[in-house]
């Protein structure tokens, strides 16, 4: 369609060529869940229980995303991260994607290809494959994902249901993408911020660690995008109790080497990404006390009555204002 010396827009192309163009750079084979694939009116996946789980969600450029800082694989590959995460806090498995591309019409066809392939592999870290979607003009690039889950037989993992004496346990990173975002926002591109930036721009949510926790009984899950205080706090209030977390276990969080390093370098407190900082995907919930958790998940707190004043996130007993985590309409982008 192009050639490295004659570059192309996605408005000279056309919808149907760049699309084309996309799907043979990220065709990924036979698939036998897919029943029906790209290039339908709608992809058709089994859904083996009868059931299937769905979200959806955006990146917006300029607001959750800059082509300064990322690479359009890196876009396409945080989109699926975001979404592959919320199936999997529901316990269930990722079956298929679809999405939707938005661009200016001057916009290259290598970044929309480029878009495309981190869509891909993202999609393969989640164990699925993007199976359809659709391309329109816009004033700046948006990137929209449905994402498809089979529970597998199992029943949904929620938000409610943690029960007073529970344990809370979390799979995977705390603060790295908090931390990156903050290097690249200060412009910083030194070694010491090398690990944070890539998380950042990469999220690797712990996609297994969901159905793991279902597996288990876990009473209730969610994973982190908005900060670790403001998403239990949701877990709280659905559940009406107060979930406490073990300060000492949120300081070996933060003495992670690659936050202190970050730390060091932009005078920033480590604590304050791991409490409030979202994007890096985790996985956090409540399991019964008597329950051996899921390889991958670590203790950081306990579920408590809730008291007079409601339900509620404690660190140390000491309530803490959900403060700092991502806010949909706040002023600033990424």
């Amino acid at each position: 369609m192009q050639s490295q010396h004659s570059p192309q827009t996605v408005g000279q192309a056309g919808e149907f060529a760049v699309i084309a163009a996309a799907v043979a750079a990220t065709d990924g084979g036979p698939d036998p869940r897919v029943v029906v694939d790209t290039g339908d009116d709608a992809a058709v996946l089994r859904a083996g229980d009868g059931t299937v789980t769905v979200c959806t969600d955006m990146l917006v450029e300029g607001r959750h995303f800059r082509l300064d800082w990322s690479a359009p694989a890196d876009v396409g590959h945080k989109a699926i991260a975001q979404n592959a995460a919320d199936i999997a806090a529901m316990g269930a498995v990722p079956t298929g994607f679809t999405v939707a591309l938005a661009c200016p019409a001057e916009t290259d066809v290598r970044v929309a290809v480029e878009i495309q392939r981190g869509l891909a592999a993202g999609a393969a870290a989640a164990g699925a494959r993007v199976v359809g979607g659709d391309l329109v003009q816009a004033g700046q690039i948006v990137v929209s994902v449905t994402a498809l889950g089979d529970l597998q037989g199992r029943a949904p993992l929620t938000r409610a249901g943690a029960r007073p004496g529970a344990t809370v346990a979390l799979a995977g990173r705390l603060g790295h993408g908090a931390a990156g975002l903050a290097a690249l926002a200060a412009g910083h591109r030194g070694p010491e911020t090398a690990a944070v930036r890539a998380a950042h721009l990469r999220p690797a949510p712990p996609y297994a660690a969901g159905p793991a926790a279902a597996r288990a009984g876990a009473q209730a899950l969610i994973d982190v995008s908005d900060g670790l205080l403001a998403d239990l706090g949701h877990i709280a209030r659905a559940s009406s109790v107060r979930i406490d977390l073990d300060a000492a276990a949120l300081a070996r969080a933060a003495a992670d080497p690659d936050l202190r390093a970050a730390a060091e370098a932009l005078g920033d407190d480590p604590l304050d990404w791991v409490l409030t900082g979202g994007e890096d995907h985790g996985l956090v919930g409540a399991f019964d006390p008597q329950t051996r958790l899921p390889d991958g998940f670590t203790p950081i707190g306990r579920v408590r009555a809730a008291g007079p004043d409601g339900a509620h996130v404690t660190v140390g007993g000491t309530r803490r204002a959900e403060v700092g985590g991502w806010r949909a309409f706040d002023a600033a982008a990424e």
